[in-house]
């Protein structure tokens, strides 16, 4: 079977939906539909399609115990790639052939999964470069109602992966980058192994904007925040060698992606709260000694700006108080180091336990070590900040230090919450 379809670059426009369902099993549908559609977007692969496509239908045919259809979304391709999905189509049972007139990856998807009338859907990339034996357990959380979302996870506690130093370098840095800018709480965002519910997609995908490469991230994210439960499932991982994606390009893609995600969530472009109504779980009991539930203070970002700034203050002032007393009997870098490290160690504990709730003593000294390490290069803003006024003034007033190094603390302040909030904790933080 082949759909032909000619939609443009924007999302589509949203539509009115019945509140969905959390937690719900997925039945085999009784009137003959495949349970999982599994879509392969493809872009001029002529020489690997029918490959791929054989060794995926021969899996699932075998392995997988419920019905299932293949889609081949190909998204203007320019060799005879669609020639080849045609013939796959009329050899194999279950394998339909979609048609875009118009490149992009994510465009592909959306409107592969917006047509199909499948409960559970999937997405693997052509190379296959994924095991397929954790296919079955991507979809089980999905089909049991246990979660909304599952992807593949080439980092998660497991997973075996085969690929060069510098994709691995890329790859975990663009994971990092997306912890520090948009607190993702998932540990692998391009990994081409992902499912999805039915009714989940259709309230998320007319609000991604992407169709290419960052598709996956926006609708991860998006997901995230409406407070979708996401499930990772470690799998076995070996690069194609001849992989199409260009790196440069891309990456500016996903820059631009993250700044245009960052802005829209800043000025509440984006329903995040009425999707949060629609999709949510219902929210755990708070307890009393929970600090993300004080009376009075707000929970999630808001809140931990809220606490990270109060245990600043205090620390600020003990930090100028122990630096003021210090001062009077040695000299001013001494006087500096001995005060930030001091208030460096009870702030970390602070926050651990005010900031992001995390009380125990376990991954504590671990917690402190990294700490230190902020420390030291807000201890790198401080002095060089002293460095440089005293290399212009020799003997600045007391209050001139003091009034530079409030200045410096601020600095270092801002750049301890993003490291907090990415590094340290950013498992709670999100």
């Amino acid at each position: 079977m082949t759909l032909t379809t000619t939609s443009g670059a924007g999302p589509v426009s949203p539509v009115s939906l019945a509140p969905l369902q959390s937690s719900r099993p997925v039945t085999v549908p009784s009137d003959g539909r495949p349970l999982l559609d599994v879509v392969i977007p493809v872009y001029n692969e002529e020489h690997d399609l029918a490959r791929c496509v054989r060794r995926l239908h021969e899996h699932l045919t075998t392995s997988f115990p419920y019905p299932f259809q293949l889609t081949i979304a190909d998204n203007a391709s320019t060799d005879t790639t669609l020639a080849v999905a045609h013939a796959l189509a009329a050899e194999l049972a279950g394998v339909h052939v979609r048609h875009l007139a118009a490149q992009g990856r994510g465009r592909a998807l959306r409107e592969a999964w917006q047509s199909s009338t499948a409960p559970v859907l999937a997405y693997l990339d052509v190379d296959l470069s994924t095991d397929l034996a954790a296919l079955l357990p991507l979809v089980a959380p999905l089909i049991s109602g246990h979660s909304d979302l599952a992807i593949g996870s080439r980092f998660a506690r497991g997973s075996r992966v085969v690929r060069g130093f510098k994709r691995e370098v890329i790859s975990r840095g663009y994971n990092l980058l997306l912890k520090g800018t948009l607190a993702a709480r998932f540990s692998d965002a391009q990994c081409g192994f992902k499912a999805i519910r039915k009714e989940v997609a259709d309230r998320l995908l007319p609000l991604v904007e992407d169709t290419g490469w960052f598709f996956d991230t926006e609708l991860l994210v998006l997901a995230q925040r409406s407070g979708l439960r996401i499930h990772e499932v470690p799998v076995d991982w070996v690069d194609d060698p001849d992989s199409r994606v260009r790196i440069i390009s891309t990456a500016v893609a996903d820059l631009r992606g993250i700044a245009r995600l960052v802005r829209a969530l800043a000025t509440g472009a984006l329903p995040i709260a009425q999707l949060r109504r629609e999709f949510a779980r219902g929210p755990l009991a708070a307890t009393a000694d929970d600090p993300a539930t004080t009376a009075g203070v707000p929970t999630g970002l808001p809140g931990q700006l809220v606490r990270f700034v109060a245990v600043g203050i205090v620390s600020t002032l003990a930090y100028l108080v122990l630096f003021s007393l210090l001062r009077h009997g040695v000299s001013a870098q001494p006087a500096n180091f001995v005060a930030l490290l001091t208030t460096a160690v009870a702030n970390t504990a602070a926050n651990r336990r005010l900031t992001f709730g995390i009380t125990g003593r376990r991954h504590a000294g671990r917690h402190q070590a990294q700490g230190l390490f902020v420390f030291a290069l807000g201890l790198g803003l401080t002095s060089g900040s002293l460095f440089a006024l005293h290399a212009l003034t020799p003997t600045p007033a007391p209050a001139t230090e003091l009034a530079v190094l409030v200045l410096a603390n601020l600095a270092a302040t801002v750049l301890r919450f993003v490291a907090l909030r990415a590094w340290m904790f950013h498992r709670r933080a999100a």
